[in-house]
């Protein structure tokens, strides 16, 4: 796939800002600014789209996702609101069976989002409400604006999420916050989610951008095969126990050792100089 970009979503290819190293930052942003950037079949498909042309291409050292910002508004009428992504599409939920959801909710873009090998940062400004906080949590990292807004009020509807939020949710903010966010189908701001673990960073609108790509940027030169490696290590703590995730540890730890980037880092802490990782 050449090109992953789409009517709903836009793909860019930000260059490194550090010249002397090649690849890029993958800045994938669902375009749907008259909708809150709900999600839709048409955005599933272009984001599963999108990863796998992530996991394919090796210039994409680390992935950025984030929502269009909102259309000027019409005259007279009220500017929509800022959203990372305000949730599903209820629209199509309308006549959808037990079959059709089951399909629909298993084999989607959140899960292929979440199973990325590479870095993944959710850029969040605005409201990611339901199937958006999902989305957010099912990227690694999850920076927001101060006016940014976190909630799963799918109980409103009768529903709890589908997308995976009644396990992600648990893992980052516990068992009883979760509980809270999903029986109460409250919103949350950035402030309280980066108290609870939710967020990472909470930044000023105009800096949310600037600062999110410098950590990508930072991330991004590092070399890509370790960081495949760390992030691998490091989801085994969400499905093993202790004993057997430290376990899972010193595996991955001791096979470092004969890749060539391991003796890439070590030479050029040595000598003070800067790596050029071969990624392998």
């Amino acid at each position: 796939m050449d090109d992953p970009s789409s009517a709903v979503l836009t793909v860019q290819e930000i260059p490194l800002s550090d010249d002397s190293m090649s690849g890029c930052i993958a800045l994938a942003t669902i375009n749907r600014p008259n909708k809150l950037n709900a999600l839709n079949s048409e955005v599933m498909d272009s984001l599963k789209n999108f990863c796998s042309w992530v996991e394919a291409n090796d210039r994409v050292r680390c992935v950025v996702i984030t929502g269009a910002s909102p259309l000027p508004a019409e005259e007279g009428r009220r500017a929509k609101p800022n959203a990372f992504v305000a949730g599903a599409d209820i629209a199509e939920f309308v006549d959808m069976d037990k079959q059709a959801a089951k399909v629909k909710f298993t084999d989607n873009a959140v899960e292929a989002l979440w199973k990325l090998t590479k870095p993944t940062i959710a850029m969040v400004d605005g409201f990611a409400l339901g199937g958006g906080c999902e989305v957010a949590c099912s990227c690694d990292i999850r920076i927001a604006s101060k006016r940014s807004k976190f909630g799963t009020p799918e109980i409103n509807l009768g529903l709890i999420p589908g997308y995976g939020a009644t396990q992600r949710l648990a893992k980052l903010i516990g068992y009883g916050k979760t509980l809270e966010l999903i029986m109460t189908g409250e919103m949350i701001s950035a402030d309280e989610a980066s108290n609870i673990g939710l967020v990472n960073h909470v930044c000023e609108v105009e800096d949310l951008e600037d600062f999110t790509m410098d950590m990508a940027n930072k991330i991004a030169s590092k070399s890509v095969f370790t960081l495949k490696v760390a992030k691998r290590t490091i989801k085994a703590a969400l499905n093993n126990s202790l004993d057997e995730g430290i376990a899972i540890e010193a595996e991955e730890f001791a096979n470092l050792f004969d890749s060539a980037d391991k003796q890439e880092g070590v030479k050029a802490f040595m000598d003070r100089s800067k790596p050029t990782w071969q990624d392998k």
